[in-house]
C-alpha cells in the first residue's frame, strides 16, 4: 500500500517513513525542503537499505499539487500530512507566514485527492487545547482560545477536516494531537535538525551541551508549576512515528468512517527543568542555563490522557525520557562529526 508522506524529510516525517516501511507500507515522500535537508534522503537510505520515492513539491502551489495527484494518485491509498510550519514563537512574529503555509498546503492536498477514497492522517497538536481547564486533557476537552497563530492553524485545520467529512466526502480521517516529540532514531542517522536558532527545547539543550550555543534560556521561572517552569508531555519521535502506522491500520477497518481524534503522548508531564536534569543524568553533561522572562505564546502546562489511543488505536508510548535524551545526544554528536 502506497502512502503519501508530506513533509517526509522533516523530523517527524523521516522517522515515520521508517516505521511505515517496518510495517510493510510503501511511502512516497514529498517535501519542499524549506525546513528540511535533501541529505536526510541519503540518511534514510542508509537505514532502510534503499532510497524511498521522493518528489520535491511546494504544497502551496495548487496547480503543482493537482498535477502531482493526477500522475500519482491512482496508486496512493493513504496520506500522512506533516507539511506545516510549527514554531510557536515564530508564528507570533510572522502570523501570515503560518496561515499561508499551513492552510494552503492542507486545502490543496484535500482538493487534489478528493473523491479517491483516501485515508488521511493529519499532523495536529496539543496546542488545539490552548491552556486546558483540567489535566490530563482528554480528546473531549473543550477547545480553548489558541495561544499562538500556530495553535490557531491547528484548531482551524481540524475544523476544515470536520467540515469536509460533514459534506459527505469519501475520505476517512484521523487527527493525531501530538504532545512534544523529542529524541532520535537509534541509529543516530536522523533526528531533529532545526534551521537556525532552535525553537524547541531539546535541540537547544543538545546544541548548548556540545558548545554550539553558549547558554540555554529557560523561558519563564514563575509559572504555577512545581518548579516554576513550563510543563509538557514529551514523547519519543519513534513512538510518534508508530502512532501514524496505528492510525492507518485503524482506518483500513471497514467499520471506521468519518473522522476521529487521538492524543499522542505519554500521559505524564515533565517540566523544562526536569528535562534538563534528565539530560544531565542520561549523558553526564552539565548544562549552562538561566531562567529568562516568559515567552509569548507559551502555554503554562499541558499533558494528555492517552487512554483512547491505547484502547482504540492499540498504541501506547514505550520509550522513556532517559531514552529520549540519550538518543537526542547521540544524534547531536553524530551531526557534529558528520555535518549534513
Amino acid at each position: 500500500m502506497k502512502i503519501l508522506v508530506t513533509g517526509g524529510l522533516g523530523f517527524i516525517g523521516s522517522h515515520t517513513v521508517i516505521e511505515l516501511i517496518n510495517a510493510g507500507y510503501d511511502p512516497i515522500v514529498v517535501d519542499d525542503l524549506s525546513n528540511s535537508d535533501i541529505k536526510i534522503l541519503e540518511q534514510l537510505t542508509k537505514i532502510i537499505g534503499f532510497k524511498p520515492a521522493f518528489h520535491k513539491l511546494d504544497l502551496c502551489d495548487e496547480q503543482a499539487v493537482k498535477a502531482f495527484a493526477d500522475n500519482e494518485a491512482a496508486d496512493i491509498e493513504g496520506i500522512i500530512h506533516f507539511a506545516a510550519f510549527k514554531a510557536v514563537g515564530e508564528s507570533v512574529k510572522l502570523p501570515l507566514k503560518y496561515y499561508r503555509n499551513n492552510f494552503f498546503s492542507l486545502v490543496n492536498i484535500l482538493n487534489a485527492f478528493e473523491g479517491r477514497g483516501v485515508n488521511l492522517v493529519f499532523s495536529s497538536s496539543c496546542t488545539v487545547y490552548g491552556q486546558p481547564e483540567q489535566l490530563p486533557v482528554t480528546e473531549d476537552a473543550p477547545v480553548q482560545p489558541a495561544q499562538s497563530p500556530y495553535g490557531n492553524t491547528k484548531q482551524v485545520a481540524e475544523e476544515i477536516l470536520k467540515d469536509v467529512i460533514a459534506s459527505g466526502s469519501d475520505y476517512k480521517m484521523i487527527s493525531l494531537r501530538y504532545f512534544n516529540p523529542v529524541g532520535a532514531h537509534e541509529s543516530a542517522l536522523i533526528g531533529e535538525q532545526p534551521i537556525g536558532v532552535p525553537q524547541n527545547l531539546v535541540p537547544f539543550i543538545t546544541q548548548t551541551a556540545i558548545g554550539k550555543r553558549e547558554k540555554l534560556m529557560v523561558w519563564g521561572g514563575d509559572y504555577n508549576t512545581p518548579d516554576g517552569s513550563c510543563v509538557r508531555d514529551y514523547i519519543h519521535v519513534v513512538d510518534l512515528g508508530r502512532a501514524h502506522v496505528a492510525a492507518l491500520k485503524l482506518m483500513e477497518q471497514q467499520d471506521f468512517t468519518g473522522i476521529d481524534f487521538f492524543n499522542i503522548g505519554t500521559g505524564k508531564g515533565s517540566s523544562v527543568l526536569e528535562v534538563i536534569k534528565a539530560f544531565e543524568a542520561a549523558t553526564g553533561v552539565k548544562l549552562n542555563y538561566e531562567i529568562a522572562p516568559r515567552r509569548d505564546g507559551d502555554v503554562e502546562q499541558v499533558w494528555g490522557d492517552a487512554t483512547k489511543s491505547t484502547e482504540k488505536l492499540n498504541w501506547k508510548a514505550e520509550l522513556d525520557l532517559n531514552t529520549m535524551m540519550s538518543s537526542a545526544w547521540n544524534w547531536e554528536n553524530y551531526i557534529s562529526q558528520n555535518p549534513l
